[in-house]
């Protein structure tokens, strides 16, 4: 599925629906340059899932935990998947959470096999292509 948003609010809402298809175990690899929107994407799905939690980026926590359901982990600064291993990272893949996980070409070798992507592509300042594979 392809989506095309004019604004931060589409990018939200959009996820907010997708949270619905989501279910614990799920993985997401999220996938977008930096400023693409993965930070607010995950936001949505904080809200979509009933999660209250101020969402921020893990840029240099690695993982933020919200609502002790939703897993969001940013592996900017891996540079393998042992990497992700060594600090835990790992541990929470096929629980009762469900993982976003930015920057996840990163960590591949270690990854689920059954993972969904969500690929956000800028255009301009405020349009976006969403796909959902």
């Amino acid at each position: 599925m392809i989506y095309l948003t004019k604004s931060e609010k589409e990018t939200f809402d959009i996820a907010v629906e997708y949270a619905k298809t989501l279910k614990p175990g799920d993985v997401i690899l999220l996938s977008g340059d930096l400023g693409a929107g993965k930070t607010v994407f995950t936001k949505g799905l904080a809200v979509g899932l009933n999660i209250s939690d101020e969402v921020t980026s893990p840029t240099y926590a690695y993982l933020n935990v919200y609502g002790d359901y939703l897993y969001h982990y940013d592996c900017y600064r891996l540079s393998c998947g042992e990497d992700a291993e060594l600090l835990g990272l790992t541990d929470y893949f096929n629980g009762d959470n469900i993982c976003v996980i930015e920057w996840s070409e990163n960590i591949l070798d270690v990854l689920p096999n059954n993972t969904k992507k969500v690929v956000i592509e800028k255009l301009s300042e405020f349009e976006r292509k969403i796909t959902l594979l």
